[in-house]
């Protein structure tokens, strides 16, 4: 058992899953140090994340992250009660980085080591700021990677996946549809930036997987993958007519495909389970348009929406340290030392 005080464990997180080296630092549910050092700008000109370029920055940048993290928190690391990090879903080769620094720690200060669930992170980042969070509780995580629909029974020890994307995360298809539009990488903020100025009924595009035969099989499901080529045919079919792509519009409608569809699951799954609190995490779920439509229809049938801060919903260190107090405040084993990174690991697995 680890030893805390009565504010809560002195948790340090390290996150590298992707492409942002992440170190945060929590007490208890007090946020007291988030850094995150991106190479986004090294992969843009790919229009996607190179594993093997990512690997490589999170090696450069790691220690200088670490280093501003404890002088953010005023903490050595010998006060550190225990140390977490992410032991997947993720990039292998970027897991391995950050899990062998997480070791190279702990084996020199002597601390606990935990490696948690990425995903489960996004979850656990929103008691930062709102406090420990309610029983049950839903959650819906969409990022660049991943679109899953959770319940939450117990953030260290029960999150169930309820559905998720059977092809393209939602991410992933923004970036797709911003490629064909001919905008800059990542896609998610600008398209919602053109959205803004556009039409979200000009063109009414699929919602994948809401079909009544689809829903039989795929009731919290979610597809993407139709909706990205339903509007490369748009596009293609306006262009062979020698017409004006309406950049705004396609942004809107296509923006509105993807968060009605997502806002809907979640309502479903909200009215199944009888949920009154919801979690709204990873990094898309800073699109503006998802969170006001989210927020507007839980609201209409009585559950909270939760939200953690822009900031705190791409990835980063504060979440997996979040994750970490959790775990160690559910009284949890740390993990073994010889634990490999796991680059598939389920989200019902919370805890290596």
């Amino acid at each position: 058992m680890t030893k805390t005080n009565d504010r809560g464990p002195l948790v340090l997180g390290i996150e590298t899953s992707c492409d942002e080296t992440g170190v945060g630092i929590v007490r208890g549910h007090e946020l007291l140090a988030h850094e995150v050092a991106s190479s986004m700008e090294q992969h843009m000109r790919f229009g996607g994340v190179v594993p093997e370029i990512a690997a490589r920055a999170h090696l450069e940048a790691m220690t200088p992250t670490l280093q501003r993290a404890l002088a953010s928190a005023d903490v050595d690391v010998s006060e550190l009660d225990a140390i977490a990090v992410t032991a997947g879903p993720g990039l292998m080769g970027a897991l391995v980085v950050g899990i062998s620094a997480a070791k190279t720690l702990a084996l020199a200060t002597g601390k606990p080591l935990y490696g948690v669930n990425h995903l489960v992170g996004h979850v656990a980042v929103d008691t930062v700021e709102h406090g420990a969070l309610p029983r049950p509780a839903g959650a819906l995580l969409v990022s660049g990677g991943h679109t899953s629909l959770l319940r939450v029974d117990d953030v260290a020890r029960d999150v169930t996946m309820i559905g998720q994307t059977i092809d393209d995360a939602a991410g992933e298809a923004y970036d797709k549809v911003a490629r064909l539009l001919g905008l800059s990488y990542p896609g998610g903020p600008i398209i919602d930036r053109m959205a803004a100025e556009g039409d979200p009924k000009a063109i009414r595009f699929p919602r994948g997987l809401t079909a009544r035969h689809d829903l039989e099989k795929h009731r919290f499901d979610y597809s993407f993958s139709g909706l990205k080529t339903a509007v490369a045919r748009w596009v293609e079919k306006a262009e062979r007519d020698g017409c004006e792509i309406p950049v705004a519009d396609v942004c809107a409608s296509f923006q509105e495909a993807v968060a009605d569809v997502l806002t809907a699951k979640a309502v479903d799954l909200c009215r199944r389970d009888g949920l009154e609190h919801f979690v709204l995490g990873g990094g898309v779920a800073a699109n503006s348009r998802l969170r006001t439509l989210l927020e507007d229809r839980l609201r209409e049938i009585g559950v909270e929406l939760r939200r953690p801060r822009p900031g705190l919903c791409t990835d980063n260190g504060a979440m997996i340290a979040a994750l970490g107090s959790a775990v160690v405040q559910a009284d949890l084993p740390p993990s073994p030392l010889d634990f490999s990174a796991h680059s598939s690991l389920p989200v019902s697995t919370v805890l290596v």
